[in-house]
């Protein structure tokens, strides 16, 4: 949508249900009891409002809230980021000058920082948004930042991002006036306006001087027209969209990302927080208390009540009757380990399985131990596929998103380089013991199925070619392999 208009409703009619679903998944995310409470308290289903999270007390006196929350959202976005982006992708061109830059902006612009950051973010909350901009009093190369989807506002055309509107609130004396920095992207342009308005409407457009946190880019912004806009100098996009997962299965057709927790697991989620605050709740009940008569009690004097001293060993003159039972009387509580414990790992592992992973990717399985790559791709398989799935998905509007930089650099920045998108390609995500590589390496070797060169690629995969011929050379010397043989050129007798 372009700029909005003035008076109108915030937040647009045709983003409000998603952005609604973005604040449920963001509650969960978060691990926050008091977001959680706020988004199912008042929820309009009364099944809902009967969850763990929907429930209010009854009593006058309000009394501490023993809910319990076990942070497994936030466990399955970080997974997913570890997954994607633990390892960085290999990012090549073909230029050499233009690679050297290249390299240059993801170690300083700390872009696999940056993508972890985005990937876990996208997992939770649907989809995050890429954006190339930059600032000149702050660096002198082009930024990599990420946007989340319920502070933008896109534009899609045949499932293409064409344009998208970034917004943001900027904090105010006044608590009831909103203001709002809007800032669009499109194909060679970037405008920024400011709008005054409330909650619930977006205002009027007002001069980017009136807030501080705006009034720097004016310096920076063109004359011409409206004043609000600037040439990037570029043709392409400056922000790409990067699904989570697709296809939106509560939006079909529509080319939106869906969160890990849209299986949907938020049930899963509840009961595992039930479950835990039940086990808790053992354990609270389950402590050992003692039951004694009131002549077991000694008087503190007045006001200051009664109390009984469990480490006194001596008592003598006890005003009780002599038929009063046993005296003290231990009450201890059984403690259903077993069951919450088995009850939890099952709603753990349904939960993993229906967000795409194996239940292995989160310690469920193996005990800790270390494992072979063949065992961890055996038991990670599940998890392994979502990462492919997830990897396609990021892969070309990464590559977009650096071809755009690249291009900003030269034309900002006066670079001499020769922009070009570059190829992203994402590893197997397993990583080989010594061990495992060295068995393999053996086993080909003694098929007659490899090279001593390939057996040093193997074995040093960031080595350059030079670096591995040297080690060949190296190695044929110390066996004797690349010695000619004496006998070779004399003719086999008749």
């Amino acid at each position: 949508m372009p700029l909005p208009e003035t008076g109108a409703p915030w937040p647009p009619p045709q983003w409000a249900e998603v952005y609604r679903e973005i604040a449920l998944d963001d509650a969960w995310y978060s691990g926050d009891r008091r977001r959680l409470a706020r988004i199912y308290e008042p929820h309009p289903r009364p099944a809902e409002r009967r969850r763990l999270w929907g429930r209010k007390s009854l009593d006058h006196h309000p009394r501490r809230d023993n809910r319990l929350h076990v942070p497994l959202p936030g466990d399955i976005a970080s997974t997913s980021a570890d997954l994607l982006f633990a390892d960085m992708p290999a990012i090549t061109v073909t230029d050499t000058n233009t690679q050297a830059r290249l390299d240059v902006l993801l170690d300083e612009g700390r872009v696999q920082q940056t993508l972890i950051s985005g990937a876990e973010q996208a997992a939770a909350l649907s989809s995050v948004y890429l954006r190339a901009t930059w600032d000149r009093e702050l660096v002198d190369r082009p930024i990599l930042d990420v946007v989340q989807p319920d502070a933008a506002l896109p534009e899609f055309r045949y499932g293409m991002l064409r344009a998208v509107t970034f917004w943001r609130e900027l904090t105010t004396d006044d608590a009831h006036t909103v203001l709002r920095h809007f800032e669009r992207h499109e194909p060679g342009r970037i405008t920024h306006a400011l709008y005054e308005g409330t909650a619930d409407t977006v205002g009027r457009p007002v001069p980017l001087t009136e807030h501080p946190d705006t009034a720097e880019l004016v310096d920076s912004l063109d004359t011409d027209g409206d004043g609000q806009s600037i040439s990037t100098g570029i043709r392409n996009l400056t922000a790409a969209y990067v699904p989570n997962m697709l296809p939106n299965r509560r939006h079909r057709g529509a080319p939106l990302g869906r969160s890990d927790y849209a299986a949907p697991i938020y049930d899963q989620f509840a009961s595992l927080d039930e479950t835990w605050s039940s086990w808790m709740r053992d354990i609270r009940l389950a402590r050992a208390r003692l039951i004694v008569p009131d002549g077991y009690l000694r008087d503190n004097g007045p006001g200051e009540g009664a109390s009984f001293d469990e480490d006194r060993e001596v008592w003598t003159s006890l005003r009780m009757p002599p038929t009063e039972g046993n005296g003290i009387t231990l009450a201890q509580f059984e403690i259903r380990v077993e069951e919450h414990q088995r009850t939890a790992e099952a709603l753990m592992r349904q939960a993993a399985q229906s967000a795409g992973y194996s239940a292995q990717s989160f310690g469920l399985d193996g005990g800790g131990q270390p494992i072979t790559a063949t065992e961890s791709d055996s038991r990670d398989a599940r998890s392994m596929v979502t990462r492919k799935k997830k990897a396609g998905y990021v892969r070309h509007p990464l590559a977009d998103m650096l071809h755009v930089m690249l291009q900003l650099d030269a034309v900002q920045f006066g670079q001499r380089i020769t922009p070009e998108r570059p190829n992203v390609e994402f590893g197997d995500g397993v990583a080989e013991s010594e061990q495992q590589t060295a068995t393999t390496l053996d086993l080909l070797n003694r098929a007659g199925a490899v090279s001593t060169k390939t057996k040093v690629k193997v074995l040093h995969p960031e080595w350059d070619d030079s670096d591995v011929q040297a080690e060949v050379d190296a190695i044929l010397a110390e066996t004797g392999a690349g010695a000619p043989d004496p006998v070779g050129n004399f003719p086999m007798a008749a």
